[in-house]
């Protein structure tokens, strides 16, 4: 099983890449790491922080996609609809846009530091924008 480190705000979580569930999202997520980036709070999601990416391509299309990332889950939602973004659920997700609902591909899950997840995004929510990275474990 392939671990990844999340470094969010003045947060450290562990997880795995969903190797066998999300296979090219995770191959295309890891040429790009280690990942940095700035996480702000979600606008129509509910409890979640994301990282827009823009007209950033990923090449991939939808693999183990869903409305609804349970806290600690994060997936990539590889554009079209809206701009590429990476998601990151701390509470109760309804994942959408502007544009309506979405889905995103789940490829990473945290399992370690969850006991800080909620204050992270309730910090993003009533302080601004915060850094994150990933790397390979």
């Amino acid at each position: 099983m392939l671990k990844v480190k999340v470094v969010a705000g003045a947060h450290t979580f562990r997880g795995h890449f969903e190797m066998e569930k999300a296979p090219n999202t995770v191959a295309a997520f890891r040429k790009h790491m280690p990942f940095k980036g700035k996480i702000i709070h979600v606008r129509w999601s509910g409890e979640g922080v994301w990282v827009p990416l823009g007209d950033l391509n990923f090449g991939v299309g939808f693999e183990n996609n869903t409305c609804y990332p349970a806290p600690g889950q994060i997936i990539l939602y590889p554009g079209g609809v809206s701009e590429t973004e990476l998601l990151l659920a701390y509470g109760c997700v309804n994942f959408a846009s502007k544009a309506g609902q979405l889905s995103g591909n789940h490829f990473i899950t945290l399992t370690e530091g969850l006991e800080n997840i909620y204050a992270l995004g309730r910090a993003t929510l009533f302080e601004g924008a915060k850094d994150i990275s990933f790397e390979i474990e």
